[in-house]
């Protein structure tokens, strides 16, 4: 595959400043202006030569350059700001003439992206995720596209732990749970703020998942994300009294936990996403 000239700090800026752009803490913009990253971001990803990928909030297009030169069928990438959805293109054309047609670009906001809104069938999300909304469009992008197989983000380092955390973890919460319904999460590594124009007061880390099947029960999706926000939306009580209101009282949170073989003295940083969907499972019985 063709190499691609690379965004260096100073074409992002030139970039920006040429389109007016400032980073939007808003919208969580934070560019990457170092080419090593991005180039260890795509070799991480293990594109094939199949993959189509889907990159959301390319930005200027630091990533979506060495997406598109680690070879791929293709780079879907949505971009919500309109500045840049048009700018990308020409900059990879000038850039990567010989990749160009491979990329497709999207305007539109990631957390309304359906099936119905792209040209081919995503199979892998390699991202630099806004902060601030990183895990709600993760979780939206895998109930919606069932091609995606794997992915790659980046996001915040907090938000990194809860997306792995496991149970029985102090950071354990109902991302984690929603998440693990999915997929299975894991750490990739750590990326300086220095990479970022402007520097972040965080720190950033990559998370890679892998597509599952969700546990077998009766229950939906929706069930088990309800009781699970419910555990969690008073974490420091046990089960029985955090799962009152969702259950109708105490008592009968009780009698639902012993059907589904939890203990009830429990916490819901303790049980599991196959252990939710069996409570969840209880309750429709």
């Amino acid at each position: 595959m063709a190499a691609a000239g690379l965004l260096t700090p100073s074409d992002v800026r030139e970039i920006a400043g040429r389109l007016g752009v400032r980073p939007s803490k808003r919208l969580g913009q934070n560019f990457v202006i170092e080419p090593g990253t991005v180039r260890r971001i795509a070799a991480l990803a293990a594109l094939r030569a199949t993959d189509v990928v889907l990159e959301v909030g390319p930005g200027l297009g630091s990533l979506t350059l060495a997406l598109l030169e680690a070879g791929p069928a293709g780079v879907i990438a949505v971009e919500v700001d309109p500045a840049l959805a048009a700018e990308l293109p020409r900059t990879i054309a000038s850039r990567a003439p010989a990749l160009a047609g491979r990329l497709t670009v999207i305007g539109a906001d990631a957390l309304g992206v359906a099936e119905r809104d792209l040209p081919a069938a995503p199979s892998v999300l390699v991202a630099n995720l806004p902060y601030n909304v990183a895990v709600p469009v993760v979780l939206h992008l895998l109930a919606a596209l069932r091609s995606l197989a794997r992915g790659l983000v980046m996001v915040q380092a907090e938000v990194a732990d809860r997306m792995c955390a496991a149970p029985g973890s102090r950071v354990y919460g109902a991302p984690s749970v929603k998440l693990a319904w999915y997929a299975a999460a894991r750490p990739a590594g750590t990326v300086s703020r220095s990479v970022f124009w402007p520097v972040p007061n965080v720190d950033s880390r990559l998370v890679a998942f892998a597509r599952h099947d969700p546990p077998a029960t009766s229950a939906s999706r929706e069930e088990v994300f309800a009781v699970a926000d419910a555990a969690f939306g008073q974490r420091r009580k046990t089960l029985r009294a955090a799962l009152a209101g969702w259950a109708g009282s105490a008592p009968e949170a009780e009698r639902l936990l012993r059907a589904a073989g939890i203990d009830p003295g429990a916490r819901g940083e303790s049980l599991s996403v196959a252990q939710f969907a069996r409570l969840a499972a209880a309750r429709t019985i």
